[in-house]
């Protein structure tokens, strides 16, 4: 279930929490990735998550503090 204000991001497979924030747009570089996970602004469902190299895979949901709630959805 999918409420509005969370967006689907398409992906082949799974990916890592650092690429996926640039992917979704959220970290325009890995060093502004690992700062917002470092600071804990980032969760994975629902728990602060500070591995960059955290796998995501179908379905995980990405909360960024100040910024919006994105689903991992494969192709």
């Amino acid at each position: 279930m999918t409420d509005n204000n969370t967006e689907n991001i398409y992906i082949n497979g799974e990916i890592k929490l650092d690429q996926f924030l640039k992917w979704c747009r959220v970290a325009s570089t890995g060093g502004q990735g690992k700062y917002l996970i470092q600071s804990n602004m980032v969760t994975v469902n629902g728990q602060i998550e500070i591995r960059r190299s955290r796998s995501l895979k179908q379905g995980d949901l990405v909360k960024v503090e100040n910024v919006g709630s994105f689903r991992v959805v494969n192709r």
